[in-house]
């Protein structure tokens, strides 16, 4: 019995027979190079890994060690490779590229590069930035939380086209976590229209952050008639990206310009249901001012009016 929907089966086996298809990896030999997709997989952990012993690229790869071995003893007799004792351990074998290991893989390299430079340039822009975001997307979620702790991002301010990405996977989100209609994209739309048309860079910021060219999460800081108060707006973080700190980076950011600007007060409205988002603004010491039950987004919530008194910086 299947545990997710079919149509999100059909996507993902869609989306690999486009892949396999459109990069070559039915072929007999990768980039036409003299290696096979596995071969070309072994030989890279060799030039990227200093003298491993066969279990570790076994590991790496997720390979059959018989496989593995098949695969070394081939490239041993064309000379790719060379085998020492290791002091640790003398069953085992520490292995290193040869003079020819290096060239061959340098010749891979430069023909994989130059073959996916070929399908990117072939690609619009917005394509080609579509696809590497998407690319990248998919390249964490594989990964899953192991590589979370490794990974960097940055704080940047909005390109264009950003903010209607900020409103659509705002409204995503909250549909597909929370249940939301459509009504609360109007929301986000309203409140990024009026912070670009009343824009002022002297009160008011706004943060993207970008992981690797991806967008995965976003804070505004607007301005508000009382000049000594300002408003934290439209947090948000990627799920992919969750537990790395993005979310309390972007707050954080938030506070020390509105500090820096002179504001004495950070005010913030929330909904009850979006519990990380409250345990951020508790943490960076936002203490709950009000809250008031209503029907929005086709649900019925409580709204929450969150307040941080701010110290001359």
């Amino acid at each position: 019995m299947m545990t997710v929907p079919a149509s999100q089966i059909a996507e993902l086996r869609a989306f690999n027979r486009a892949y396999t298809r459109r990069i070559g990896l039915l072929h007999d030999r990768l980039d036409g190079s003299p290696f096979a997709l596995a071969e070309a997989r072994v030989l890279y952990e060799l030039a990227h890994l200093r003298e491993p012993i066969a279990s570790e690229i076994a590991a790496a790869l997720d390979v059959d060690r018989g496989q593995l071995s098949r695969i070394l003893k081939r490239f041993e007799r064309h000379g790719l490779i060379s085998r020492r004792p290791s002091a640790a351990h003398a069953k085992q074998k520490l292995l290193t590229l040869t003079a020819a290991g290096r060239r061959a893989f340098h010749d891979l390299n430069r023909a994989t590069n130059a073959s996916v430079d070929g399908f990117l340039a072939g690609l619009t822009p917005g394509s080609r930035i579509g696809l590497i975001e998407a690319a990248g997307t998919m390249t964490r979620l594989l990964e899953g939380d192991a590589a979370k702790a490794t990974r960097s991002h940055v704080l940047r301010p909005p390109r264009v086209g950003d903010l209607g990405w900020v409103v659509h996977r705002q409204a995503v989100l909250y549909a597909e976590e929370y249940g939301w209609d459509w009504t609360y994209e109007s929301l986000a739309a309203e409140i990024l229209a009026a912070f670009v048309r009343n824009f002022d860079a002297a009160r008011e910021q706004a943060w993207i952050a970008d992981m690797n060219g991806a967008i995965v999460g976003s804070i505004f800081l607007v301005a508000t008639a009382d000049s000594s108060v300002a408003k934290l707006r439209l947090l948000y973080v990627e799920p992919s990206a969750r537990g790395s700190g993005i979310g309390r980076a972007l707050v954080d950011a938030c506070i020390e310009r509105a500090r820096a600007i002179g504001y004495r007060t950070l005010e913030l409205w929330t909904n009850s249901v979006l519990v990380s988002a409250r345990r951020i603004y508790e943490a960076a010491g936002f203490r709950l001012k009000q809250e008031e039950p209503h029907h929005s987004f086709g649900k019925s919530l409580v709204g929450q009016v969150w307040t941080l008194a701010l110290e001359p910086s």
